[in-house]
């Protein structure tokens, strides 16, 4: 059955397209107030009250000078956590936070080319990794700028630099040399682009303040407005190991990207998928790699290629460069199936750090030489089923959990990781599984698991006696931008 697809609507006061100076909200004032010290803001915010747009320049403006002290960072976080924004005031923060760095310009022949998605966060999620080559391989242009893992979720920064060489600080010059000569380029917030998201990013994963709706509205459409796109399909994950636990609230999220994004003269549409189980079937920053490199080699979880495709299908619909979602779809899976997606893949590793012999390597290799190429974990753990019956569940967030313990994930804002921890799933949802039959294989550096650790693992796998059934695709709703943003 299709996924019901949703009209966004904007709130009052909209932005007018383009306008990034004022806010299009009430105009410059005559005068400038006095500006607010940075304890008067926390407290303001703290009590419920709604912060002007010179206050969040002056928050955003401390950020970035340093005189905004890490204790008082984390404490205006918390307070918009526990306090919320407005449309008004979210539009304010994207705006100063896209302001604090230079904006990305383009040929203009790009216009209609420049497209991108991005993820709230989900475990096992590499399908940026899938679908910023493949939409390269459809004649897009995509300048994708990523995240770092926050809180259990992996961040696809992290993914690619387990990758050796590969590098993710890019200057706005070397990506427009990337996109001519790739396609695509996946790069991470340099000091030039978006500097001060970049340092709330790292505060939100330390300060549980990770799913905040304004926060992350502001981050993910800051990064997308320097961009300036043609259009942005932002993947919003729900479900038990999401930030998000109901479809209700993704799909409040979702409107407020669409209609924040609508303000700013940016079109943007949200997919809301299920984050229960994890996506496919690896879930650690090298595994992932192999897994992407699997759909691409047109092979991989149903699931995974699934989610790529509709994704990339509506971008190309989005963009005008398809009649519609299902012929976008058959485009991009296409690029999986005749290889021209790796191809490109390739391209972006060699064009950015990875030494072109292993580029050529993992895109061309078998998934066992893959495996040679890239870090490997000291020890390898695998659990049996307890019992018979049909795998109902696989909770994705004790799974994510123990690996973020076992060194996957970070503690603490610039931690090392360990890119070789992770585990594959070697059953998948809907299928029949034999008590003692080997369901987890765990990669790992420590000598064994914990026995709290085994139990929470095992835990995360749910049987039922039911028949074997056809796993569920994770793709729910689509919410689209209100047509008079369509261009």
């Amino acid at each position: 059955m299709a996924a019901p697809v949703t009209p966004g609507h904007l709130t009052p006061n909209p932005l007018a397209p383009g306008d990034l100076s004022w806010g299009g909200l009430q105009g410059p004032p005559d005068t400038l107030p006095e500006p607010k010290q940075l304890p008067e803001l926390i407290r303001l915010k703290r009590d419920g009250d709604r912060l002007s747009e010179g206050d969040i320049r002056g928050f955003v403006r401390a950020v970035m000078d340093g005189s905004a002290q890490g204790v008082q960072i984390g404490a205006m976080l918390m307070a918009i956590r526990l306090r919320g924004m407005d449309l008004e005031e979210t539009v304010a923060l994207t705006q100063a936070l896209a302001k604090s760095g230079e904006q990305l310009e383009w040929p203009e022949a790009w216009r209609q080319q420049l497209v991108d998605k991005h993820s709230t966060g989900g475990v096992g999620d590499k399908v940026s990794l899938v679908l910023a080559p493949a939409l390269a391989a459809c004649g897009c242009k995509v300048p994708m700028i990523s995240g770092r893992g926050l809180g259990h979720t992996g961040g696809t920064l992290d993914k690619l630099e387990s990758i050796p060489g590969f590098t993710v600080i890019q200057s706005p010059e070397q990506m427009q040399s990337l996109l001519e000569q790739v396609g695509c380029c996946i790069v991470g917030q340099s000091k030039k682009l978006v500097p001060a998201d970049g340092i709330l990013y790292e505060a939100r994963d330390v300060t549980a303040t990770v799913d905040s709706l304004p926060l992350i509205t502001a981050s993910i459409l800051s990064k997308k407005v320097v961009e300036s796109l043609s259009a942005l399909l932002v993947d919003v994950k729900f479900g038990a190991a999401a930030l998000l636990p109901s479809q209700a609230e993704a799909r409040e999220l979702a409107g407020a990207l669409v209609g924040v994004g609508a303000g700013l003269g940016l079109q943007v549409a949200a997919a809301l998928t299920a984050m229960d189980n994890p996506l496919g079937r690896s879930v650690g920053h090298t595994l992932e790699v192999e897994e992407a490199l699997l759909c691409m080699d047109g092979a991989g979880p149903p699931d995974l290629r699934d989610l790529v495709t509709r994704l990339g299908g509506t971008l190309l619909w989005l963009s005008r460069q398809a009649e519609d979602p299902a012929e976008g779809a058959a485009r991009v899976a296409a690029t999986l199936d005749d290889g021209s997606a790796r191809d490109r893949f390739e391209r972006m590793l060699a064009t950015q750090g990875v030494d072109p012999w292993l580029a050529r390597a993992l895109c061309s290799g078998t998934p066992a030489q893959r495996r040679q190429l890239l870090p490997r974990a000291r020890e390898q753990e695998e659990l049996l089923a307890p019992a018979d019956g049909t795998v109902e569940l696989i909770r994705a967030l004790p799974l994510a959990r123990v690996l973020h313990e076992l060194g996957a994930g970070r503690s603490r804002a610039g931690e090392p990781l360990r890119p070789a921890v992770g585990a594959e799933l070697l059953v998948g949802v809907g299928q029949k599984l034999r008590r003692g039959t080997p369901w987890l294989r765990v990669h790992l550096d420590a000598p064994a698991l914990s026995g709290p650790q085994r139990r929470a693992l095992q835990g995360a796998l749910v049987l039922s006696d039911r028949a074997p059934f056809t796993a569920p695709s994770p793709f729910a709703e689509l919410i689209l931008p209100p047509t008079d943003t369509q261009q």
